[in-house]
């Protein structure tokens, strides 16, 4: 039981530093470097996925998964992870929203529950299963 909870606590750790480099990194480009926002919104997205497999890997699940091929297989697995929470997010806020008239931010909040626990068993048991 130590170790889940230890396991959560890190995720949710790795989680709000994923955050920030998503939004630090976005803040550089799109309001200092003055890069296009949809450009820059790619790249600090890119960015945040790539931070949060590294980290994921090494502090939360542990990885011991070795050799190029194996890694990449293990990398590839938790972008397109990544990207199908993603698409539940954005369709949840848009059935949420635009069909169902629920407030913008109760949406955003209200997905991000389900997206982060979807991420987070997903990384657990399809991508990082040792």
């Amino acid at each position: 039981m130590k170790r889940i909870n230890k396991e959560v606590i890190s995720y949710i750790v790795v989680g709000i530093l994923t955050t920030l480099v998503n939004l630090l990194s976005y803040t550089l480009l799109y309001k200092i470097l003055k890069i296009d926002v949809t450009v820059s919104n790619i790249i600090s997205v890119s960015l945040s996925i790539l931070f949060a497999y590294i980290t994921n890997r090494i502090y939360v699940f542990h990885s011991k998964e070795e050799g190029l091929r194996n890694i990449f297989i293990e990398m590839s697995k938790f972008c397109g992870a990544r990207v199908s929470t993603m698409i539940i997010e954005v369709g949840g806020v848009f059935l949420l929203h635009n069909i169902l008239g629920i407030q913008p931010m109760i949406s955003k909040l209200f997905t991000q529950v389900i997206v982060i626990m979807g991420n987070y068993f997903i990384s657990k048991f399809l991508v990082f299963n040792q």
